[in-house]
């Protein structure tokens, strides 16, 4: 089987286009689930995903959506999110926060346990990620065949150490967040598949999305201004993972698509 898993969305032009392009992308390959990380799939100006959004998603072909540090920016999210099984938010955030940190979903014949942590190295303070991971790991052993964790952190060495703490029970592990991929997939000695970053579906030579200029203006003088989503072409950022047999991974590539 093959999944396709794509980062994270930017965007009211990557959000609407999403099944347009993922419904080409599915004609060219045999696509078993899709998982996607919304977090910035805002129809509107500001970070976050909408309900709006989501549903977006959802019904242009996304299976399960994972989150990150902007997932309770738009308020209208915050009893979807207790609602919604398929859409999750960081595990490790506090324990009221709303909706789950991980959700189970049956995609090509399989039961897969799908994750979403967040890093604490030049983020917001969070619990302990490590701790969070080993805690739905065995409060659902037994009850998936295949689990995949959506790593959402700024270093690229916090992303490494939650990879390799993780990489003999959870079977494909990718980070997000800096929206920019990273060339480093692999199949690890334990045959978990990881990459550090899947990149963005988003606006092309942008900054993360936003106008170019505007980062360099306020980079240049310190003074900011009110960010603006880039006019540039959207191009869909991710990776396929195939497994053979019942949990085995037997590749990853690296996939881009517009």
């Amino acid at each position: 089987m093959n999944l396709l898993i794509l980062g994270d969305v930017v965007g009211k032009p990557a959000t609407e286009g999403f099944g347009k392009a993922l419904s080409a992308f599915k004609a060219q390959h045999k696509v078993d689930g899709v998982i996607v990380n919304g977090e910035n799939a805002c129809l509107g100006s500001g970070n976050g995903i909408s309900v709006e959004a989501a549903e977006l998603l959802f019904a242009g072909g996304a299976d399960v959506i994972t989150g990150g540090n902007h997932s309770f920016r738009q308020r209208n999210m915050l009893s979807y999110l207790d609602t919604c099984q398929s859409i999750i938010r960081p595990a490790n955030l506090p324990p009221a926060s709303p909706g789950n940190g991980y959700t189970l979903a049956d995609l090509g014949g399989r039961r897969f346990l799908v994750m979403n942590l967040l890093g604490r190295i030049y983020m917001d303070p969070c619990d302990c990620p490590f701790a969070a991971g080993d805690k739905i790991l065995e409060r659902e052993k037994g009850n998936f065949d295949i689990a995949v964790l959506d790593v959402h952190a700024e270093a690229t060495s916090e992303k490494w150490a939650i990879a390799d703490y993780f990489s003999d029970r959870v079977q494909i592990i990718f980070g997000t967040h800096t929206h920019v991929p990273t060339a480093d997939e692999q199949i690890l000695p334990s045959g978990c598949a990881y990459i550090t970053d899947i990149g963005m579906c988003g606006p092309v030579r942008s900054a993360l999305g936003v106008k170019t200029e505007i980062i360099t203006a306020r980079m240049r003088t310190a003074i900011h201004e009110r960010f603006e989503l880039s006019d540039n072409p959207v191009q869909y950022q991710g990776i396929l993972v195939t497994l053979n047999g019942f949990d085995k991974v037997t590749d990853i590539k690296r996939v881009v698509f517009e």
